[in-house]
């Protein structure tokens, strides 16, 4: 009985890390040539003081539970792409990026847990 309880939560732990319906991927190594690119926006879902903390100078801190109420201050029909600290919330992110009707939307794998300056 206890396997079962293992299997739902790994499933539901997957179905969460899996990326929203038309979203990207894209890994740290990759963004560093993207940065400088003033075409494109990028969004930092991560709390205050984790942006604080340390962050990318090109993106804009706007933590996940603000997400939906600052839609309208964001571009649309820019390539977006979104980092947390792991993947997870940059993810979540992503997915409501796309139900807005965001065109181009890339997460950044791994986060800043896989950035290196």
């Amino acid at each position: 009985m206890e396997w079962i309880l293992v299997i739902i939560v790994v499933g539901l732990v997957v179905w969460k890390m899996k990326p929203a319906k038309g979203v990207t991927s894209i890994t740290t190594a990759d963004l560093k040539g993207i940065l400088k690119d003033k075409s494109k926006q990028f969004i930092d879902v991560r709390t205050p003081g984790e942006y604080k903390g340390r962050h990318i100078s090109q993106f804009k801190n706007i933590p996940l539970n603000t997400l939906s109420t600052k839609l309208d201050g964001l571009d649309k029909t820019k390539e977006t792409f979104v980092i947390c600290q792991s993947g997870m919330r940059s993810s979540q992110a992503a997915g409501i990026l796309k139900k807005n009707g965001f065109t181009s939307v890339t997460n950044v794998k791994g986060g800043m847990s896989s950035w290196q300056d």
